[in-house]
């Protein structure tokens, strides 16, 4: 068994992880994030996702979220992919000590993005909001000019 991978950590604009709540006259969530928008661990058994998320330069698909954070994979076209594709099913079916993988539970799993197969890729990355002090304020755009 390899060693766990150490998971690496980014901070994002907390609008991106808010959860959003839901408005009964327009019956969907307002206010969203995009993070929290796409998370889909309860659609990975069906081989679905939901609409993915940007983030330096790839497609990311949220996998849990944590009071104020979130867990994610990239989301790579299936042709892309090296090494041998599985379903979140075979996955299940394993002994508990065979699913423990160092790039992550999710890594290698078959999805379908739209009408392409894709595979949600590891190690995963956790997702936290910006401290108030890391958070560029509008006044400080106009300190450049």
């Amino acid at each position: 068994m390899s060693a766990p991978i150490e998971t690496q950590e980014h901070r994002v604009d907390p609008s991106r992880l808010a959860s959003g709540t839901w408005c009964q006259t327009r019956n969907r969530q307002i206010g969203e994030g995009d993070i929290a928008a796409s998370y889909s661990a309860d659609k990975i058994a069906q081989g679905k996702i939901r609409k993915p998320f940007f983030w330096k330069n790839g497609l990311w698909v949220c996998t849990g979220t944590h009071s104020k954070s979130a867990e994610a994979y990239r989301l790579v076209p299936e042709r892309f992919f090296d090494g041998e594709p599985t379903t979140y099913n075979e996955v299940a079916m394993l002994p508990f000590e065979q699913r423990i993988k160092p790039q992550g539970f999710y890594h290698g799993m078959r999805v379908r993005h739209g009408k392409q197969d894709c595979v949600l890729v590891g190690p995963k990355v956790l997702f936290f909001p910006k401290e108030e002090s890391e958070a560029l304020r509008q006044a400080d755009l106009f300190d450049l000019l």
